[in-house]
C-alpha cells in the first residue's frame, strides 16, 4: 500500500472567516452598545433639558408685577412642552426674591445659586424616583418690585431612559443588519476566492500518475503563488522522471551489450579445449568485465548528477578549485597511462554559481575522455570573460565526421566507449545554464564547458 502523508483536515477557511467576522461583530456590537447608550443618555439629557428650559422660560415670561406683587399666569405652552414626556411626573415652583413660593410645589428643590447664570440644571429626586430640574431666573428692577424670581421645573427620568434605550436599540439594529450583510458578503467573497482550490484538487485527482504537465488555471494572487510553486514542483518531478527514464534506458542498453558479450565469451571458454585459445578468451572476458565496471561507474555518476540537478544547493565557487580537484581525482588514471596533465589557470578567481561536486564529475569525464580517445599532451585550463570556460584539450583529431554533440552517446574521440561521460558533462553544463562545446585551433582538439560567470 502506498504511504500517504499525515493530512489532517482542520476548520475550513469559510468557517474560520465566519468565526472571525462573528467575533469582530460581537466585539463591535459591545463597543457600539456602550457608545450608543452613552450617546443616547447624552442626547436624551440634552433634548429633555431643552424641554425643561423651554417650559421654565415660558412660565417666567408670564410673570407680571401688579401693585408691587408678582403674579404668575401658568401658560398652556409650558404644559404642552412637558407633556412630551407623558409618563413622567412633573413638578414646578416659582420663588420670589424673598424666598417665598409664589406658586407650585414648595418642596421642589431650590439650590443656592451664585453668580449671574440665567439657568442652572441639577439632578435631584421626586419622592423615591430620580428627577432632573432646571432653575430659570428672571430679574425684575421696578420701583415697586425688584429682585430675581426663580422658576423651578422638573420631571422624572422615564422618558429620558426610554429615549436612550431607543437610540441603543436602533444602533444595534443597524449594526445587526450591516453585520449580516458584511458576513454574507465576506462569505461570498471567500467562497469565490477559494473556488480555484477545489478546481486544483479536482484537476490533480483526474490526472494520470505520469502526467506532470503544469496546471493552467486562473486564481487570486495568493492562490496563484501556491499554484506557481506547485507547477515548479511538478516541473522538477518531470525533469527527474524524464532523466531517470533515460538513465534506466541507457543502463539497460549498455549493460545488455556487455553482459551478452561476456556470456558468449564465457560459453566459448567453457567449450574450448585449446589452452592457448582459452586463455585469450578469458583475457577478453576480463577486459569486458573491466569495461563493465567502468560503465557501471559512469552510470552511477550520471544517476548522481540527475539527483543533484534539482536538489543540491548552488553557491558561488571558483572554477580553478574545480580544475585542481578534478586533476587530483584523475591522478591514478594518468599515472597508470604514463602521462601527465598540464594545468593552465589564471591568477584571478573565475567565479560561477553552481554545484562543486557535479562540476568536478563533469571535468573528470572530459579528462577521462581525452585520456582514452586523444593524444598527449593533455591540458586542463580555465578562462575568464563574459562567459567563463573550463576546458580540456589534447592533440587528437577529435570526433568522427558527422558526430552531433547533442546526441545522447556522442563521443569526443574515435574508438570504443559508451559516450556516457560526455553526456554527463553536457547535462552538468546545461544544468548550470551553460553549454558544452567542441572546437579545434588547428593543432589541438578542445572540449569546454561554457558557463555564465558572476561578479567577484
Amino acid at each position: 500500500m502506498a504511504e500517504t502523508g499525515d493530512v489532517r483536515a482542520t476548520l475550513s477557511l469559510r468557517n474560520r472567516v465566519a468565526l472571525a467576522i462573528t467575533a469582530v461583530l460581537l466585539l463591535g456590537g459591545v463597543l457600539v452598545l456602550i457608545a450608543a447608550l452613552a450617546y443616547g443618555r447624552q442626547a436624551a439629557r440634552e433634548a429633555y433639558d431643552r424641554l425643561l428650559l423651554g417650559a421654565a422660560a415660558d412660565i417666567a415670561e408670564t410673570i407680571t408685577v401688579r401693585d408691587g406683587r408678582a403674579l404668575v399666569d401658568m401658560p398652556v405652552s409650558a404644559f404642552e412642552l412637558l407633556s412630551l414626556a407623558p409618563d413622567d411626573r412633573i413638578r414646578y415652583r416659582v420663588v420670589g426674591p424673598d424666598g417665598t413660593t409664589l406658586t407650585g410645589d414648595p418642596t421642589a428643590p431650590l439650590p443656592e445659586i451664585r453668580g449671574g447664570d440665567e439657568s442652572v440644571f441639577l439632578d435631584g429626586s421626586f419622592g423615591t424616583e430620580p428627577a432632573r430640574y432646571v432653575v430659570f431666573t428672571r430679574r425684575f428692577a421696578e420701583r415697586s418690585y425688584s429682585g430675581p424670581v426663580r422658576v423651578v421645573v422638573g420631571h422624572t427620568l422615564l422618558a429620558r431612559r426610554e429615549f436612550a434605550r431607543d437610540i441603543a436599540r436602533n444602533a444595534l439594529l443597524v449594526l445587526g443588519v450591516a453585520g449580516g450583510v458584511m458576513a454574507l458578503f465576506g462569505w461570498l467573497v471567500v467562497s469565490r476566492a477559494l473556488r480555484p482550490l477545489p478546481r486544483i484538487g479536482a484537476a490533480l485527482a483526474a490526472r494520470q500518475p505520469t502526467d506532470l504537465t503544469p496546471l493552467s488555471l486562473s486564481a487570486p494572487a495568493e492562490v496563484a503563488t501556491m499554484l506557481t510553486s506547485l507547477n515548479d514542483f511538478m516541473a522538477r518531478l518531470d525533469r527527474q522522471s524524464v532523466a531517470t527514464g533515460k538513465l534506466i534506458g541507457d543502463a539497460a542498453h549498455q549493460l545488455r551489450t556487455h553482459v551478452a558479450a561476456i556470456r558468449a565469451q564465457a560459453q566459448l571458454a567453457a567449450s574450448e579445449t585449446d589452452p592457448a585459445r582459452r586463455d585469450r578468451i578469458v583475457s577478453r572476458i576480463e577486459a569486458r568485465a573491466v569495461g563493465l565496471g567502468g560503465l557501471l561507474d559512469q552510470l552511477l555518476s550520471r544517476a548522481m548528477i540527475i539527483h543533484r540537478a534539482d536538489t543540491a544547493p548552488v553557491a558561488p565557487l571558483d572554477l580553478r578549485d574545480v580544475a585542481v580537484e578534478a586533476v587530483e581525482a584523475c591522478d591514478d588514471l594518468f599515472l597508470a597511462a604514463g602521462t601527465e596533465i598540464a594545468l593552465e589557470l589564471p591568477d584571478v578567481p573565475v567565479m560561477v554559481r553552481g554545484d562543486t561536486l557535479s562540476l568536478i564529475e563533469a571535468v573528470k569525464n572530459l579528462l577521462t575522455n581525452a585520456l582514452r580517445h586523444g593524444r598527449p599532451p593533455i591540458r586542463l585550463g580555465v578562462e575568464n570573460g563574459s562567459t567563463v570556460r573550463i576546458w580540456v584539450s589534447d592533440l587528437g583529431g577529435g570526433p568522427d565526421p558527422g558526430v552531433v554533440l547533442s546526441a545522447r552517446y556522442a563521443k569526443a574521440g574515435p574508438g570504443a566507449g559508451s559516450g556516457i561521460g560526455l553526456a554527463i558533462a553536457r547535462e552538468v553544463a546545461e544544468g548550470h545554464g551553460g553549454e558544452i562545446a567542441m572546437r579545434s585551433d588547428g593543432n589541438r582538439f578542445i572540449v569546454s564547458l561554457d558557463l555564465p560567470g558572476i561578479a567577484v
